[in-house]
């Protein structure tokens, strides 16, 4: 009789496992070793995951344990988060953590799908410190990743949406995201493991049950079949040409970017107008965004950007604009961020030429 511990190698098994050990492997803490977690939920999707992790990795050097959040949505969520927590000890994982979180509706623009999303984010920050773990891997597939860029696709969110879910952000990994959701299932059936099923995911009143029970069922149907493949395929190729992007706004960022003398507090900078017109648009909007982030810590959205550049495209003497934590104005050929409230003074000193206007 197969032990459930060590369960018959079958072509699921197989690649899942093969994912989890090459993002351990090649992208993720195995180069310094330590603990990570597995963020399961006791669905097929991360119960997949906590298996493979299970079992690969002890091989790369590593301890694995696995956090489990019960977002108190449901009637018997501490149940299901109970059973969750018994399958990672039966596949020995250790620690263990269950943390419970309060879901805000009323906080985040998104509804409860993105207000449970951030409360559960921040519980697997809260699992991170509480055991010194380097990286939390979560069980989204293949799947995920097309239903996520064709909503973003839906929302006109631009292509930082459209490139999808990465497989390395920061402490977060995601192993699976180059498997089917199919195939976790049948890893669960080869493995005799069994998982919950959520009812929430086969709620139409959420945006994203839809699209994987309608919208994609019919694209695949009209288009032909690999529609989710492809999608997929688009946001590897966007999160490429973003990453090139990235890399070349941060250092355009430094070289246009100057401290202000004149500021009390020492925060604020000035960027060349003239210099920064120079650049094509897409390049222009990260320079601002990447600024306004690394001086002020403030995320700006396309709205507030594309603002900011019709001070350099579009200049006649605009009034200054006030932005969420940074205050913008036009002067003498440069523009001037600083803080709320601040008010720079006239005519700072350049060191680089005379602006053209």
């Amino acid at each position: 009789m197969e032990s459930p511990r060590r369960p018959r190698l079958t072509p699921a098994i197989a690649d899942v496992r093969r994912h989890v050990r090459t993002l351990l492997t090649e992208a993720g803490p195995a180069r310094g070793g330590g603990l990570v977690l597995v963020g399961l939920s006791g669905g097929a999707d991360s119960l997949a995951l906590a298996a493979a992790t299970a079992f690969e990795a002890p091989r790369a050097g590593l301890r694995a344990g696995a956090v489990i959040v019960d977002h108190a949505l449901q009637a018997g969520s501490a149940g299901v988060a109970a059973a969750a927590a018994g399958q990672a000890r039966e596949l020995g994982l250790d620690p263990v953590l269950v943390l419970r979180v309060t879901v805000d509706h009323g906080t985040d623009a998104g509804g409860p799908e993105a207000s449970a999303r951030t409360a559960r984010y921040a519980a697997f920050d809260q699992a991170r410190r509480e055991t010194g773990a380097s990286h939390i891997l979560l069980g989204h597939t293949l799947d995920d990743q097309a239903e996520t860029v064709l909503l973003g696709l839906a929302r006109g969110s631009g292509p930082t949406s459209l490139q999808g879910m990465k497989p390395v952000g920061g402490p977060i990994l995601r192993p699976l995201l180059g498997i089917r959701r199919a195939r976790t299932r049948q890893f669960c059936v080869d493995a005799g493991l069994h998982p919950w099923q959520d009812p929430h995911n086969d709620d139409p009143r959420f945006q994203r049950v839809r699209v994987r029970q309608t919208v994609l069922p019919v694209l695949e149907r009209e288009l032909g079949p690999g529609v989710a493949e492809a999608l997929v395929r688009t946001a590897g190729q966007l999160r490429e040409d973003s990453s090139a992007l990235d890399d070349m706004a941060r250092g355009l960022s430094e070289q246009l970017s100057e401290p202000l003398s004149d500021s009390a507090d020492g925060a604020g900078i000035r960027l060349d107008a003239s210099r920064l017109e120079t650049n094509p648009p897409a390049v222009r909007q990260r320079i601002i965004r990447f600024s306004v982030e690394r001086e002020f810590g403030v995320s700006l959205e396309r709205v507030h950007t594309l603002a900011v550049l019709r001070l350099v495209t579009d200049w006649h003497g605009q009034k200054p604009l006030d932005l969420p934590g940074v205050r913008v104005i036009r002067q003498d050929g440069w523009l001037i961020l600083t803080a709320p409230g601040h008010a720079p003074s006239k005519g700072p000193s350049r060191s680089h030429g005379t602006p053209r206007h």
